[in-house]
Formats: C-alpha cells, structure tokens, sequence
C-alpha cells in the first residue's frame, strides 16, 4: 500500500505525543474549511500527492495540513512498532492540536482507512472526506490472503514477516501486532455514522487495493452525497500528472459545495 514518492523539504514542526514520540507536521495557513492529508502505509508526507495538494491550496489561500505517522519520514519512532490504532490516534493529535475549524480529510491508500477513523472520533471537526484508493481494513481483507503458507507460521511464530514490494527495493515489514490492532478498527463490517460529503478515487488497475473497496466503503457509509470516480487506466499511486490534477478538481469540487458551519473562523 506503499503510494509516495519521496521529495526534498525543509525541516517540518514537530507534535509531542505522550512525552515519548513527535509527530512532524507542514502546515499552511488559509481559509476554512482547512484540508488535511493522510498518506498511506510506509509513506511520507513528502510524496507527489501530498506536494500536490499542497500547492493547490496554497493558490486557493486553502488551509492546509500533511504529516507523518509514527515510524514514518521525519516523525519519530520504529515503523514496526506502529499500528492502525496508534496511526489513527497520531491522525486525531494533529488534528486536535495543528488544525482549527472543519477540515476535509483526504487519505490514500491506508490513510483511506485512518481518514474514517479520525472521523468517527471527531466527527464535529470534519467537512467531508476524499479517499484516493482507500484501503480500509486492508490488514483483514488483504494481507493474509497474499501469504504463503511459510510467510503465515513466520508470522506466527516470530511476529513479524517481509513482503516483496512492488514500490521499492526493500521488503515490506508486517507484523503480527498490526494484524491484530486492525481487527479492532474494522470499518468495512458495519454501518458508519458519518453523513457528511464524501469523494472516492479508484484505480481500475489497481493491483494492491481492488477498486470493489471503494464501493464497499460508500455502502456502509451513512451519508446519501458519496460520490466515486473510477479511473479505468489507473493505478494504485494514481500520482500521475492527470492523476493530480483530477484530484485537486475532485478536491476543488467538495469544498465548493461546502458551507462553513455557523460560529467557524478561518484558521
């Protein structure tokens, strides 16, 4: 689920979470509704969405906001020791603590995932959600059916395994905590009270995350104004340069359909 490209940036702000772990954060300054990027698993904020999204905004004079995890890019902390729960709860610091007013939640890939969460946990702060090939409950759905039979009794008995990447050079770790944190933050099993606006972006071509998700995802979904785009020729990083510019039209489209809440201030 790994869907970033790495780019150069300066030195970002930093969250203490605990006393123990900092979170790093970019975050601009704009009107309201702010819009916060969630980036998918072993992702940085630095990726060409992200940047993207970014720099749209900051043309628009939109708010906006892009972190890192724990144990990803600039934010402290040992990437196996991270989990569905601890990324979430990283996703609702920021947003109580760097944010102010609605925002619009966008996340790709498993950040799809985490942008649901965050919401059921704060659902008076958002606006709307925006999913690029979100990939909810992943670690139940996905992982274990792509595992040998060797690759589940590793699992198993030392915790941990590496996967073969398609998206880099190294393998990608799974560990057995992840697995089980995710069954404790299914989303895909029940109905989700959420009724605000909701954009989803697909790949057709997707070969990490099936395009069906999506469609999952809007049936469970209380909210009536759920719209998904499928991209026949699209991929799972949807990065390329009409992959962005749609999504920033995506984007364009739900904040203009949005009305401040009554008493908000831009941030």
């Amino acid at each position: 689920m790994t869907d970033e490209t790495t780019l150069a940036e300066p030195a970002p702000e930093k969250l203490s979470r605990d006393g123990r772990a900092t979170i790093a954060y970019h975050a601009s300054p704009g009107k309201s509704p702010g819009v916060v990027f969630l980036g998918g698993f072993r992702s940085d904020m630095s990726g060409s969405k992200a940047m993207a999204l970014e720099a749209w905004c900051r043309r628009r004079g939109q708010a906006f906001l892009r972190f890192d995890y724990f144990g990803h890019g600039a934010s402290s902390g040992d990437f196996t020791d991270g989990t569905i729960g601890r990324w979430s709860e990283d996703a609702v610091a920021v947003l109580d603590a760097a944010t102010a007013g609605p925002q619009v939640l966008i996340g790709s890939s498993m950040g799809g995932w985490i942008m649901v969460l965050a919401a059921l946990a704060r659902p008076g702060r958002v606006a709307g959600l925006l999913g690029v090939a979100a990939a909810p409950d992943f670690t139940e759905d996905l992982i274990p059916n792509r595992l040998t039979a060797d690759q589940k009794e590793a699992l198993e008995h030392d915790g941990i395994v590496h996967l073969a990447s398609d998206h880099g050079d190294e393998p990608t770790p799974v560990t057995r905590a992840l697995i089980e944190d995710g069954r404790r933050h299914l989303v895909l099993r029940q109905p989700l009270a959420l009724d605000f606006p909701v954009r989803l972006l697909h790949g057709m071509k997707d070969a990490d995350v099936p395009w069906e998700t999506s469609l999952r995802l809007s049936r469970v979904l209380n909210s009536t104004d759920v719209e998904i785009t499928l991209v026949k020729d699209g991929d799972h990083r949807l990065s390329g340069p009409e992959d962005l510019e749609r999504l920033c039209a995506v984007l364009g489209g739900l904040l203009d359909g949005i009305i401040p809440r009554s008493g908000d201030k831009d941030p």
